[in-house]
């Protein structure tokens, strides 16, 4: 009677628990640690395992391996989630793997799911035991290790990167689960159009469980015994984007919008641009780093270009979604295509460097300001000339007597910066240089 409740328990599992590889010669994806030769198969291999971490987007099979190492090694596994648990949890795992040793010599595998959500004083609470052997740790997180995991763990793991997995790995796996008697829908005779299994590898973005969550919901659609792209699209229905507006995509996807638009490539920009808005992405927050951007990257060489970032954080906020993407898109495309300079931005830090390093250099006479007889007598702002009594522009230094001739702002030879930079030489009876 128990074995029936299990194997009906069994089946009542979603696809993907069911589909979950138990060995490496049935785990598709991460050759580069796993291929003939690799580290990690290695590492299993020779049973001289460390505590790791694994890093890798959702569905690329961070838990299914290591399940399969504690399989391989003949370790006692111990699943722990940081989303359940807390101190009191981790006292009871770390009995629990003292007892496993003690009473029946079996090495532990305690795999924490989710590490980056544990508080440091209780990825603290592991140390003690990682370096007594207690257990062998190996955490799973999505989000960057170098930010989420404390330094003292981190330094006593080896971190390991998981790759989404690539679309033809993904239509292999369907496959595998529509052919499967055992554990996936074979024995209900389904077909695949090829097109379908490359939709849904397509849309699961490297993800697994979504991909074969996406193939489960399918085959309860295919009343004639097919899967059509027809079939396939009704069972993906919205695609979720990869991106946490507090973690690591959120900074990757704003990074890669920013260098795209430095690089002048309209099309990448709006393509970052979409990905953002489609995730939920904050459009004030991606309107601030196009002012930012406008005077760091496009400067002088487009003066509209500060303009017109500010106009359409302006005009978004007087209209809002969906009509405000229309406003984003064209400050976008604008700020793409713009010339490009950063001579202001490189001009304030240098000065500001020269400050920090010389302090406070007295303000030279000529051009201190003198309101009272005391300040006139002491020669404040005496040999001043003021420029509109010479026409505009008459020569004479500005800066104190140490930096006489220093240079901060070098205008670039293109854009209206090219104009400024040969009215700067013509004012200082230079000839404009030649491009």
């Amino acid at each position: 009677m128990t074995d029936l409740f299990s194997a009906q328990s069994a089946q009542a599992a979603p696809l993907a628990e069911r589909m979950r590889p138990r060995t490496i010669s049935e785990y598709l994806g991460q050759t580069h640690l796993l291929g003939e030769g690799r580290l990690l198969r290695r590492l299993i291999e020779t049973d001289r395992l460390t505590s790791l971490i694994f890093w890798g987007p959702p569905g690329s099979g961070k838990t299914t391996l290591a399940r399969i190492i504690a399989n391989a090694t003949e370790s006692h596994f111990i699943f722990f989630s940081a989303i359940m648990s807390g101190i009191k949890e981790i006292r009871e795992v770390v009995k629990e793997a003292q007892d496993t040793l003690r009473y029946h010599g079996r090495r532990t595998i305690l795999f924490v799911d989710e590490i980056h959500r544990f508080n440091k004083s209780q990825q603290d609470a592991f140390l003690p035991y990682v370096e007594q052997g207690t257990f062998t740790i190996i955490g799973a997180t999505t989000e960057n290790p170098s930010f989420e995991v404390i330094a003292p763990l981190l330094s006593r793991c080896k971190v390991l990167v998981l790759q989404p997995l690539t679309a033809e790995e993904v239509v292999s796996i369907l496959s595998r689960a529509l052919e499967d008697t055992e554990r996936g829908l074979g024995e209900l005779g389904l077909a695949a159009d090829p097109d379908a299994l490359a939709f849904i590898a397509e849309q699961a973005g490297g993800d697994a469980r979504v991909a074969l969550n996406t193939l489960e919901t399918a085959s309860r659609l295919a009343r004639e015994g097919t899967i059509t792209l027809d079939l396939a699209r009704e069972a993906v229905q919205k695609k979720p984007l990869l991106y946490d507006k507090g973690g690591e995509e959120h900074y990757n996807v704003i990074s890669a919008f920013i260098k795209s638009l430095r690089g002048s490539d309209p099309d990448a920009a709006l393509y970052w641009l979409a990905r953002m808005l489609e995730a939920g992405e904050d459009p004030i927050f991606i309107l601030r780093r196009m002012v930012i951007f406008a005077s760091e990257d496009v400067g002088n060489a487009d003066p509209r270009g500060l303009q017109m970032a500010v106009t359409a954080l302006q005009g978004f906020q007087l209209v809002g979604l969906p009509e405000g993407r229309i406003i984003l898109a064209q400050a976008v495309t604008y700020l793409a295509t713009a010339p490009k300079s950063n001579a202001s931005y490189l001009g304030i830090d240098e000065a500001l460097a020269e400050v920090r390093k010389s302090g406070g250099l007295p303000v030279p006479m000529h051009i201190r300001n003198a309101p009272t007889r005391l300040m006139k007598e002491l020669d404040y702002g005496k040999g001043y000339r003021y420029p509109h009594d010479y026409g505009g522009y008459v020569p004479q230094s500005y800066l104190p007597e140490q930096l006489s001739g220093r240079k901060f702002y070098d205008p670039a030879g293109h854009g209206y910066e090219k104009s400024i930079r040969e009215r700067m030489a013509w004012l200082k009876g230079e000839k404009p240089e030649k491009e």
